[in-house]
């Protein structure tokens, strides 16, 4: 029987699942993974056990819309300076690492402590 859009659908989201899991195992300081689309809408995401979100709800959406925004304008300038590889934002609290394949974003926020950003993101675009 042939697969409908409804269940390739269900499958990629259970892929980008089983990835964000992975990214979550590399280290003990990564609180968050997750895959947005362009749109800014959450598509899969998994917060480590037992952590309280830094973020409400709505600070999160506005945070991962604005992300995307960022994403989506520089895809604009592929052709002269060439596909972006990947983000890290530095805030007191947190890093967060964004990654863009396929059209979709990889959201990754870690611990400010961590101290080795360059390996967790060759880690990070393994897993994806």
């Amino acid at each position: 029987m042939a697969k409908t859009s409804a269940d390739k659908w269900k499958e990629t989201v259970i892929k980008y699942r089983k990835q964000c899991q992975k990214i979550l195992q590399i280290s003990d300081n990564i609180r968050y993974a997750g895959v947005v689309n362009q749109y800014g809408r959450t598509l899969t995401g998994l917060i480590k056990p037992n952590l309280k979100p830094l973020l409400q709800s709505q600070d999160f959406k506005n945070e991962l819309f604005v992300i995307s925004t960022l994403v989506s304008l520089r895809n604009d300038t592929i052709s002269s300076i060439g596909k972006l590889e990947h983000v890290i934002l530095q805030h007191q609290k947190l890093t967060i690492i964004i990654l863009q394949k396929n059209n979709v974003t990889y959201y990754v926020s870690i611990n400010r402590k961590e101290k080795g950003l360059e390996k967790i993101v060759s880690l990070i675009k393994k897993a994806i």
